[in-house]
């Protein structure tokens, strides 16, 4: 579920911003999305395709015979590609936009479990610090290797759409991506927007409500894509070094001035387990977490 929400403006005037809202978000997915085969991300994985048909390939011995290709990129493409490296060097590694070579292993509408031999041959490709980034280009130094921004491309979306709502002159209301939330600024009388959390565990219960005037809201948690096998979850966020998900937290929350790092910083913590609330801590940004026995741990700092 996606929408824009704008006060203080005419039902004409938002009906032309928010479309100019929801071309930049359109752009964004057309530029970057690893479904679309035109986009420039999957331009770059191709430029280091390797054979399907054969997952166990060894790519320690191939690597030698691999001649990376060097793809162009844009100032936005570079920009996104400098706030990868400081999310990974922020998460100690467990960010890694190269991870979603996982994506071959887990199917989360098959709900089955990958086998090791399935599993570990993906694991060498996961390795942002293998990148080749050499002035305006980016190349990947193993066969198989990928981009994937869908770590922080909704977020970043979230953050554009505000911005092209800004310049317009926006200044109460909203963008939500699919709970990924910029808040523009507070309703027109001035009083902050009330922003639901959903339980994680009760799809029509709130978790808590928060009054946010401004920034961002992010949540990530196990409950969105998941599946249950012999009584144990499965959610779509996987460790890039295990290749397996996250399973300490049902969910975490974060506000902070936009939406990516809202967003990143919340799978951040999902990823770091027990360590999360030290890193949360740390950030100096307000959260709402929920442990998997179903304890709450908060911290609010004023804005």
């Amino acid at each position: 579920h996606c929408e824009v929400v704008l006060a203080g403006v005419s039902a004409a005037e938002a009906q032309r911003l928010s479309a100019r809202a929801e071309a930049e978000v359109l752009r964004i997915e057309h530029k970057y999305s690893r479904y679309r085969p035109a986009s420039l991300l999957s331009v770059i994985n191709r430029s280091c395709e390797w054979e399907r048909a054969s997952p166990a390939i060894n790519h320690s011995q191939t690597a030698a015979s691999h001649t990376p290709t060097a793809i162009p990129c844009d100032s936005e493409t570079l920009d996104l590609l400098d706030k990868a490296e400081l999310l990974y060097q922020h998460s100690g590694g467990l960010f890694d936009i190269t991870s979603g070579v996982l994506r071959r292993a887990w199917n989360f509408q098959l709900k089955q479990v990958p086998e090791p031999e399935t599993l570990q041959p993906l694991l060498p490709l996961i390795n942002w610090r293998a990148v080749v980034r050499q002035g305006d280009t980016v190349a990947l130094p193993l066969p198989g290797m990928e981009l994937d921004f869908g770590g922080f491309g909704k977020e970043y979306a979230a953050d554009r759409a505000a911005a092209v709502l800004l310049e317009g002159g926006v200044r109460s209301g909203y963008v939500n991506l699919a709970g990924d939330m910029h808040i523009l600024g507070p309703k027109p009388n001035g009083e902050p927007w009330s922003i639901g959390i959903r339980h994680p565990r009760h799809a029509d219960r709130l978790l808590a409500s928060i009054p946010v005037s401004s920034g961002a809201l992010a949540t990530s948690g196990d409950y969105e894509r998941y599946f249950e096998k012999d009584g144990k979850r499965y959610c779509h966020i996987l460790n890039p070094r295990t290749g397996y998900p996250a399973s300490y937290w049902q969910s975490v929350s974060v506000l902070a001035p936009n939406t990516l790092i809202a967003g990143s910083f919340s799978t951040i913590a999902m990823l770091m387990e027990e360590k999360a609330l030290e890193f949360l801590h740390t950030s100096g940004l307000s959260f709402l977490a929920v442990d998997q026995e179903g304890r709450i741990h908060q911290e609010s700092h004023d804005a």
